[in-house]
């Protein structure tokens, strides 16, 4: 008589539960946030604006164009004229991938002031709840952060919880380019944080900077916070899906194929940041050379070789990382397949030696972040392996800079 126990079927409802239980009491242990749900259009305006604009006497290109069709475009202009598209369409000009990028960061900075001024009205405006006027007054003042003169803002959207991203380093001279791809719950409000700063992209991104000019100092680098996508909200069904990471996977290789320059590009993907770097890997451009996850959930595969990259894939996971108690399987679209550091699954998997929990792996001292900083600057031979073996380091050289 067949056992119940091998019954096919009761094996997938067993990893269905299991992934809902462990879903469940996670996203009960206070690390699932309420996301402000406000809906604008000030991107959409912006864009409409600039597809019935014209600069001269001629039309605007469209505002999706190829990045080298824009790129054109905008070196054909004068500086005034520039200034003037920026000043006109912030946010069509902000987020536009082929805008030159100090351009983008002038836009951006005229796009935050506007929201600013919307959320400053909000705030006393007697028609809202103790709460909403709070909310707004929260994002005051994260707009005006974000607008202060030394930060260079790349992407900008204020609609709902809002997207951005923020580089640190010189993006158009830089010889190496690391963007941090994050995970859950990231949003403007928590784009950047006081407590607990390396767990939020701000944090990660000037850490990894610092870690990779202690690395090599003579190597120029660039390290973009790149929240530009909706991310789930908390450890529920977004999350344990694809569906978010499908759309931040299209926006992600958006950005890789704007970015100026030829160099060498590494990805640092943490927690669901994985999904959508797994998602997005067949399609991205070969300057991609690194894909490096930590904390990672699954990356919708069950091996390396099934992402069709040509990058380096690595991976780690800290000893007391929780996300190591979530299945690691995929039934039915719930989870995000095998395991990345499993040896089974073939990436290159790295010591995450005092690395802080889940969200610790750009503490400042940990190996984790020391061996972030090796790849990002392309010394591959001084990185340190999980394993005694350093199979991790096999066939790699220690090139710094493309």
């Amino acid at each position: 008589m067949t056992s119940f126990d091998t019954s096919p079927q009761l094996n997938v409802w067993r990893g269905l539960l299991a992934l809902a239980v462990v879903f469940v009491m996670l996203a009960t242990t206070g690390w699932t946030a309420l996301r402000n749900q406000r809906n604008t259009t000030a991107l959409q305006s912006s864009i409409s604006a600039w597809e019935h604009g014209r600069i001269a006497g001629h039309r605007l290109p469209a505002p999706d164009a190829a990045p080298a069709k824009l790129s054109r475009f905008f070196a054909s202009l004068t500086a005034q004229q520039r200034g003037a598209l920026a000043r006109r369409y912030p946010l069509a000009v902000g987020n536009m991938n082929g805008a030159p990028v100090e351009l983008r960061y002038r836009a951006n900075r005229v796009a935050l002031g506007q929201a600013r001024k919307v959320e400053l009205k909000r705030m006393h405006d007697h028609r809202l709840s103790a709460n909403g006027q709070r909310a707004a007054g929260q994002r005051m003042h994260r707009f005006e952060s974000l607008m202060s003169a030394n930060r260079k803002i790349l992407a900008f959207d204020p609609e709902g919880s809002g997207r951005v991203a923020e580089v640190f380093g010189d993006l158009t001279r830089a010889e190496r380019v690391s963007v941090v791809v994050p995970g859950v719950d990231t949003d403007l409000l928590t784009f950047q944080r006081t407590y607990r700063k390396y767990s939020a992209p701000v944090g990660m991104a000037k850490s990894l900077y610092a870690a990779e000019k202690a690395a090599s100092p003579s190597t120029r680098t660039a390290v973009i916070a790149w929240a530009d996508y909706t991310t789930p909200g908390g450890l529920g069904l977004d999350s344990a899906t694809a569906m978010r990471a499908q759309n931040g996977a299209v926006r992600l290789d958006a950005l890789v194929r704007a970015l100026p320059g030829e160099a060498p590009v590494s990805l640092f993907c943490h927690s669901y940041g994985s999904v959508v770097c797994g998602v997005a890997a067949h399609r991205l451009p070969e300057r991609v050379a690194d894909i490096a996850v930590a904390g990672s959930p699954g990356m919708r595969v069950t091996n390396a070789s099934q992402l069709h990259t040509s990058a380096q894939v690595w991976a780690m996971r800290d000893a007391d990382d929780w996300i190591q108690d979530v299945p690691y399987l995929e039934l039915g679209g719930l989870g995000h397949g095998a395991d990345p550091v499993s040896s089974a699954f073939g990436a290159r998997v790295l010591s995450a030696a005092d690395a802080k929990g889940h969200s610790g792996y750009f503490e400042p001292g940990t190996e984790s972040l020391t061996n972030f900083a090796e790849i990002g600057v392309g010394a591959y031979r001084s990185v340190h392996c999980a394993e005694t073996d350093e199979a991790c380091r096999a066939g790699l050289s220690g090139t710094m800079a493309g």
